[in-house]
């Protein structure tokens, strides 16, 4: 069975299991030119024009690999070099124009981008087009089409341009690091970079040192990753990677259900603080409406203040879908709980990096949270577990009114009613991967079947409410 969806994705991972497998064998600043001809051994190329360029290109990976550019807070960058296939895009004509004699198009532009050969086709002048898509709407023919890149088109915030060299560029002002252009770059030209390097490093002198012990939070969307295996399966494999032991974020999820369900009651109106992609976003778009997120953290950081205040010299590994919890981690306010974030993908490569075949091994136990903390991995999640919250904790005077917001664009429109003074609600639910963290960029897999999964996985729960889940660690 396949692991992941894309072949951008292998590649990726390719790279994170060499990097990785070298970092156990403290053999990587040996192997590091070595890398590149591993993956792309040649003469021929797979992937580029040339082996050479192939293997340069490889070589940025490693550095991404690695920790990629330690001055960039942002998780997310851009390889230059591979960002070199896609057109430079914008507004074109297509063959589709009939020459006519209207010529709404030309009527429409403000800019005078239009011209007209003799047989009256359009064409559209670049320097001039401010690509409005004026001229595209009235088009009888529908023959002007936008041809962004998918880097700018997956990219709903507006941080993507191009730059003189027709590259990507990234604009950590606008930026929330949610990942869709990781995702959907065909060439694989925008990735997260890793701290894979970190948390082996933690394993093995936890090994070596018995100072301190390493734990694991995995995030409730694990449910529908490793398609390929059990759950069970992946919980033990986490275990002989070197973790002490594996808790599950949604007990985390279970935390802040109930603490938000009652700061939404005495304040009346809250938006959500669990989507670190989604608090950038307010804090860069909407910065009168900072005072209505929760004061509550998101669950990882609510479970990994748990923990270490039950073992004061605990590391913490989060792992999950999300690249935005690699810049969460990095808030002050964050930093001295959670130690390291990586990804789906990059448990995978961990995996593989020790030669490890999870299906061979006996399935371990994850069972530490509720249902309601579990569907936290889908959009429309908390809503369900703020109502659920609001009739366990006796607040049945109060009347839920949650807006779910599937997506950045949906929670753009929320907060712009509130902005307005116009939105009937009073708890916006935003996540910013569309389908909630099961589309994080992060996820080996994705697709509508991942919400089945989080549903049976939250079904599946020992503990059935949110109070049965916090009586446990009370």
């Amino acid at each position: 069975m396949r692991k992941f969806d894309t072949k951008v994705q292998h590649l990726k991972y390719k790279v994170l299991r060499e990097v990785a497998k070298n970092a156990w064998n403290d053999t990587l600043y040996d192997k590091l030119l070595d890398i590149p001809k591993v993956i792309a051994p040649g003469p021929q190329p797979t992937m580029r024009c040339c082996v050479y360029k192939e293997r340069a290109i490889l070589g940025e990976r490693v550095k991404l690999a690695m920790g990629g550019d330690k001055e960039n807070p942002n998780p997310i960058e851009v390889i230059e070099i591979a960002c070199d296939e896609c057109p430079v895009g914008g507004y074109e004509v297509t063959n589709a124009c009939r020459g006519c004699l209207a010529h709404r198009c030309e009527d429409v532009c403000k800019f005078g981008a239009l011209t007209f050969d003799n047989e009256h086709v359009a064409h559209i002048d670049k320097s001039k087009c401010k690509e409005c898509g004026a001229c595209s709407r009235v088009c009888p023919y529908t023959a002007i089409v936008s041809r962004k890149r998918p880097c700018q088109n997956a990219c709903k915030v507006k941080a993507i341009s191009m730059n003189e060299s027709k590259a990507a560029t990234i604009d950590n002002s606008k930026c929330i690091s949610c990942g869709a252009c990781v995702y959907q770059c065909p060439f694989g030209a925008i990735t997260d970079k890793s701290y894979i390097l970190n948390v082996i490093d933690m394993i093995k002198k936890s090994q070596e040192q018995k100072k301190y012990k390493v734990y694991a939070i995995v995030a409730p969307s694990i449910s529908s990753q490793f398609t390929y295996a059990k759950l069970g399966q992946v919980i033990t494999g986490l275990k002989e990677l070197g973790f002490h032991t594996v808790i599950e974020a949604a007990l985390g999820a279970d935390m802040v259900a109930e603490s938000e369900t009652k700061e939404l009651v005495e304040k009346g109106f809250l938006t959500s603080s669990c989507c670190p992609a989604f608090v950038e976003f307010i804090h860069k778009n909407f910065p009168d409406i900072v005072p209505l997120i929760s004061h509550n953290p998101s669950p990882m950081t609510a479970l990994a203040k748990y923990i270490k205040g039950l073992d004061k010299s605990a590391k913490v590994v989060f792992i999950g879908p999300c690249t935005a919890k690699k810049l969460e981690a990095q808030r002050e306010e964050v930093k001295p709980w959670v130690d390291a974030v990586m990804t789906f993908e990059e448990l995978q490569a961990l995996f593989d990096s020790k030669d490890m075949e999870i299906t061979s091994l006996p399935e371990g136990v994850l069972d530490n949270a509720s249902y309601f903390g579990r569907i936290f991995a889908r959009s429309g999640g908390l809503s369900d577990a703020v109502a659920e919250g609001i009739k366990e904790f006796g607040f049945t005077d109060f009347e839920l009114k949650a807006v779910p917001c599937d997506g950045i664009e949906e929670c753009k429109m929320a907060l712009l009613k509130k902005s307005k003074g116009v939105l009937d609600a009073n708890f916006i639910e935003g996540m910013a991967c569309v389908g909630g963290c099961i589309g994080g960029a992060g996820c080996l897999t994705h697709g509508e079947k991942n919400k089945a999964e989080v549903d049976k996985y939250g079904r599946e729960a020992l503990e059935k409410t949110i109070s049965d889940a916090l009586a446990v660690i009370r």
